[in-house]
Formats: C-alpha cells, structure tokens, sequence
C-alpha cells in the first residue's frame, strides 16, 4: 500500500500541474521511501531550477547523476514509464489522501527521531525537544489557498457578506446583540474578572446552553475537579440548587439526566488537568484522541482559565521568562487552536488586585498581560458589587469586540442565581449603565486607577 499510494502522488506531481503547485510545497523528501526518495528528490530539484514539469526523458538523464546503487538505478528507470502514465483520478480525493499520507509519514518519522533521542544516539537534539517535534508532526496540514485576488474574487466577497455565519448564540439578549447572534468560529473569547465574582460561573452557564441547543462541548478545567465542573452544570441544566443535588434520589437524578438527553443531540465532556501543566499541545492531542475514541468533534471549546495554562512554546524555550510575555504566548496559542480546529474557544483571566477591589474594571486591570486585548475577538468585564449582589444581578462591560462597535450597549447589567449556577436576561428598564460613565460601589473604599494612564492605547 505504502509503495502504491507513493506512487500514485508521483504520478500525479509529474502529469498535473495543478496538483503539483498546490502539494509540492509541503511533500518532505524523508516521505518517501528506498528509490521513491530519490525520484522526489529529482522532481523537486528539477521544479525548483526550471519551474516546469520535469518529462520522462529529462527526468531519466537526471537520475544518471543521482546518488544511488546500480540495483536502485534500475529500479527507478523501470518505474519512470509508469509515472508518466496518465489516469482520472478524483482531485478531492487525490488532495485528502495526500494530506492524510504526509501526516502519517510525519508522525512516524517524529517518532523515530524521538526513539533515537532517548537513545541518546541523536547528533543534536535532547529530549527537551520532544514535545515540539511531536506537535509539529501532529500540525502537518496542507494550506492551498494563496490569498484572496480583490478584483477577481469580487463575487465570492458579495457572497461572503450576504453568507449567513455559522455562530454559537447565547441564551442572553444582550450577548446576541453585542456580538450580532453569537461568537462565530475561529474566535478567542475572554471573561475578566475577580476572584469569587464568576468566570467559572459564566462559562459553566455559557457551556450548559451550547450543550442545550445541540452543541457539542469540551471544557478543559484546570482549577476544578471534573466533578465540580459537572456539579455546576448539573444544578444549571436540571434545575436543582447545588447544594440540593446530593440530597436528590438516584431515579430523580437519572430521570432528569434522561429527560435533558432526549432534548439535545449535542454531548458535553468535562476534561481536568493540573494547575500549570497543559497548554495547547495537550489540548490538540485530546481533540485528536477524542475524535479518534469517542467520535467527538467539539462545536466550542471552555478554558478554565487561562492564567493557569502552560505555554507550549516558552517551555520549549526554557530559561526566564517574564509574565507578561508567558501570558500572552498562551493567549496566542489558544487563538491559533481556534483557527486550526474552526471552532471558538472562550477562556477567563484574572484581574490584578487594583481591578478587584474597583467596581469599574478596564483593560489596565488585565492581570500579568496588557497584551491580551490585542489577541482576543471579544473580551469583556464581569463586575459585582454589594448593591448588584443585592439585586441578584453583575454588571458586564464590553473592553475589547471584533464582531460589533463595543461602545454599543458599552455596559448593561445580566440576573445571576448562584444557588443554581445560572445566568438570565433581565427586565429592559433595569439596564440603566448604558453610557461610559465610571460606576462605583458606595460601599468602596478602594479608588478607581486613572484611567487617563492609559488613554492612548489603541484597540
């Protein structure tokens, strides 16, 4: 099978140009195998030096030169005339298999390598080296697209605007409206807030409701144990104050559970790590596993939270590393996993002490990374005071929003029940925070930071 599909690719590469521009570039040589190798390796030089397609003639004379055996010489010249044979074959089909070939070919190679570097028989590379060439095998992918011609793909930008997006709503009127029906795909979303104020709240509601309308959903928690993750959930979706599910009857429970899967079709998995020890390469090794054991693709993707990721990249680095930048190198990976796997992803971060204790939080109480803003599509404030809490309610401010004009709706106020771990729309009359003035909390101490420091940065 290996010898006829290696054959198949050269085949095609020698006798369809398009297929040869679109695969070339990321076809390795160490693909191929024995005499394969070298027919490649020709190909690829000859492309390379003319910009043409190599015939059968002048790919024989180049193979004179090439360094191999007389036994693997002969080979190569009774394979040349099968190459140039030409066969339909389904150029969908053609491109999957050949993208599907490159990343076994890479994943087996990576492994190999990693087997001689504990070994110790590697020239170079230590074990430290391991997670990264993995993940680069993992993320072997083809990218035929070479960009948008603005005069000649005119049409498929009008189509493109008038294109209904596929987005994950919310079940919050004033979410919709910010973010014109929901996050779209390809998206990082990030909540802000204090300690104890909601972030696992939010996101817990937010998943419950993408689970409810079909979705499939995997929340990867590093500060709760799954089961608290699924305590959560379980008091949003079924009704039931959290601290009233331990007293429920087994067949109460299982009803419940049973009636909530007969109205969705979506599935939700609940994934722990230990505080600081996963980052994207872990999380892009679970999408694979779960694809492959459990035929589950996610529709979104809930990281709580991101202050407590690692940083596939700066771990590979080693050595010092500043916060601000570590933060940010997560945020970066995150945003890319959203776009490599079409799906959005939401995730929270802390804010710093000043921000706690202000009840008008902004961007300069970003904790340990400034920089985030400028990686997310939307991020937002939770904010709680003593008269909110009062009022059952936290108030939301917009600080960062790709999808609409964040000084639109700039501030509005969403009902909380924390008994059951659950978000609501309130009544229109009670949104009185719309305009930009700063909100305090009389029972506050604490002063707000200027926020005329940093008036000049830019979103």
């Amino acid at each position: 099978m290996q010898a006829n599909i290696e054959q198949t690719i050269l085949r095609n590469l020698l006798t369809d140009e398009k297929y040869m521009r679109k695969v070339l570039p990321f076809i390795k040589p160490d693909y191929f195998q024995g005499v394969y190798k070298t027919l490649f390796r020709e190909v690829g030089k000859y492309v390379a030096k003319y910009n043409k397609l190599p015939s059968s003639e002048s790919l024989s004379i180049e193979l004179q030169d090439a360094n191999m055996s007389q036994d693997q010489f002969t080979m190569a010249m009774e394979i040349v005339p099968q190459l140039f044979t030409i066969e339909k074959i389904d150029q969908e089909w053609l491109l999957n298999n050949t993208e599907k070939w490159c990343q076994d070919r890479a994943i087996y190679n990576s492994i190999m390598e990693s087997i001689s570097i504990i070994d110790g028989k590697h020239d170079s590379l230590t074990k430290n080296a391991l997670p990264e060439l993995l993940q680069k095998a993992l993320g072997v992918a083809f990218d035929t697209n070479i960009g948008h011609d603005y005069i000649e793909n005119a049409e498929e930008r009008y189509d493109f605007y008038h294109k209904e997006e596929d987005r994950i709503p919310f079940d919050l009127d004033y979410f919709n409206k910010i973010t014109k029906g929901g996050v779209a795909r390809k998206t990082f979303n990030i909540a802000l807030a204090g300690t104890g104020v909601g972030k696992s709240l939010f996101m817990c509601h937010v998943a419950a409701s993408s689970l409810v309308e079909g979705r499939n959903v995997l929340y990867i928690t590093m500060e709760m144990a799954e089961e608290r993750i699924a305590e959560r959930i379980d008091a949003n979706l079924l009704n039931v104050p959290i601290d009233q599910l331990d007293s429920m009857s087994k067949d109460m429970f299982t009803e419940k559970v049973n009636n909530l899967a007969r109205k969705t079709t979506g599935r939700l998995i609940v994934k722990e790590y230990p505080t600081g020890s996963a980052h994207a390469g872990h999380f892009r090794a679970l999408l694979n596993e779960l694809k492959l054991k459990k035929q589950f693709e996610p529709d979104v993707i809930f990281v709580d939270y991101l202050n407590i990721c690692a940083s596939s990249r700066m771990k590979a680095m080693g050595g010092a590393i500043n916060s601000y930048t570590y933060i940010k190198a997560i945020a970066e990976e995150l945003r890319g996993l959203a776009v490599e796997f079409d799906l959005p992803i939401f995730s929270a971060t802390q804010t710093t002490r000043s921000g706690y204790s202000n009840s008008d939080v902004g961007l300069e109480d970003t904790s340990e990374s400034f920089g985030l803003p400028a990686t997310a599509d939307l991020m937002f404030a939770l904010i709680s005071t003593e008269e909110l809490q009062k009022d059952g309610q936290m108030m939301v401010k917009q600080l960062k929003n790709r999808y609409n004009d964040p000084t639109q709706h700039k501030r509005f106020v969403i009902g909380v029940d924390r008994s059951k771990m659950r978000l609501y729309d309130v009544e229109e009359t009670q949104q009185n925070l719309m305009d930009d003035t700063p909100v305090f909390d009389k029972t506050n101490s604490g002063e707000r930071l200027s926020q005329e420091k940093f008036g000049d940065f830019k979103l």
